[in-house]
């Protein structure tokens, strides 16, 4: 029969000895994070981390890390699929109900930020804050760099210890080694604990419809409430309150002289107005359009049940 010998190495984490598993191909493997863990889109973590001179990112055109999905909260399970050794580390290929996206290239962990067992873990505890708490860890963000896959905005110190650069590097590349910052929708997911999905595709269909279609800027913001979201695919905005919205941009072009990159809360009104003379509001996001523009929905998922 087939098997994977796994061996885990707890350097780090400073036990000094290593465990062999002998891993059947028809039995489940588990692994549990034991401190905020980076799950990439590709098992070559030291191919990012330090790119062709050691000492470098692996960015886009864009100054982004587009290997990283998201960074898992501690006790998130995962399951093992396939052991890659590296040179250094061993890589798990893993699936987690945390991040339900369907994916053609695998998602990837570095076994030292996890701990192995053999028995299915309860799922990680999705607790919700109040709202009050909610808001209050949503502006803690401001001022945060955008981080693509980052919803951890304190970063990761462990990722210099497990890749460290070759030589010194900048304090604003170390800042995003560590992944210290939020996308979009992962300053909501941190905020959150987890509780809303962490991707745009999802969020566009999570909680309840707020109905917008065919209605003026002014009218919509009256039927608003704190923790609603504008979204559509690609992009998300959290409501504050009746004057006030939060959100981390790649980029903001509209006023040259404050062009912002990272989380920034703006003026409701006006965010409101320039998504509506780019974008067409709808009730539904699956609901069709005529014409150039497109589409945003504006959800409500905070205390659904009890309103």
């Amino acid at each position: 029969m087939y098997k994977i010998v796994l061996l885990i190495c707890w350097g780090f984490f400073a036990t000094g000895f290593c465990n062999e598993f002998d891993v059947k191909k028809d039995v489940n493997v588990y692994a549990v994070a034991e401190i905020p863990t980076p799950v990439l889109n590709i098992s070559d973590f030291d191919f990012v981390f330090g790119y062709k001179d050691g000492k470098s990112l692996h960015f886009d055109d864009s100054g982004l890390i587009r290997e990283i999905e998201f960074i898992a909260f501690p006790e998130t399970v995962f399951q093992v699929e396939d052991v890659i050794r590296k040179k250094d580390s061993i890589i798990y290929r893993v699936t987690t109900s945390d991040y339900p996206y369907l994916t053609d290239k695998g998602y990837f962990i570095d076994s030292r930020f996890v701990k192995i067992v053999n028995n299915k873990p309860i799922v990680r505890p999705k607790i919700l804050s109040s709202r009050e708490e909610i808001i209050d860890e949503l502006m803690s963000a401001e001022g945060s760099i955008y981080v693509w896959g980052g919803n951890y905005k304190d970063g990761i110190l462990q990722m210099i210890f497990f890749y460290p650069p070759a030589s010194a590097i900048s304090p604003s590349l170390e800042r995003q080694w560590i992944l210290k910052g939020v996308d979009c929708s992962g300053l909501l997911y941190e905020a959150t604990n987890g509780y809303t999905p962490r991707n745009t595709s999802l969020l566009v269909d999570f909680g309840v419809p707020v109905k917008i279609a065919g209605l003026t800027s002014e009218k919509i913001i009256s039927k608003l409430r704190p923790l609603d979201i504008m979204v559509w695919k690609g992009h998300v905005i959290v409501v504050l309150d009746q004057t006030r919205t939060i959100e981390s941009r790649l980029d903001y072009h509209k006023q040259k002289e404050n062009k912002y990159r990272g989380v920034v809360i703006r003026d409701l009104k006006q965010v409101l107005n320039e998504v509506l003379s780019e974008r067409i509001p709808v009730d539904n996001y699956k609901d069709n359009i005529n014409g150039e523009k497109q589409k945003f929905v504006i959800r409500r998922w905070f205390n659904i049940m009890n309103e």
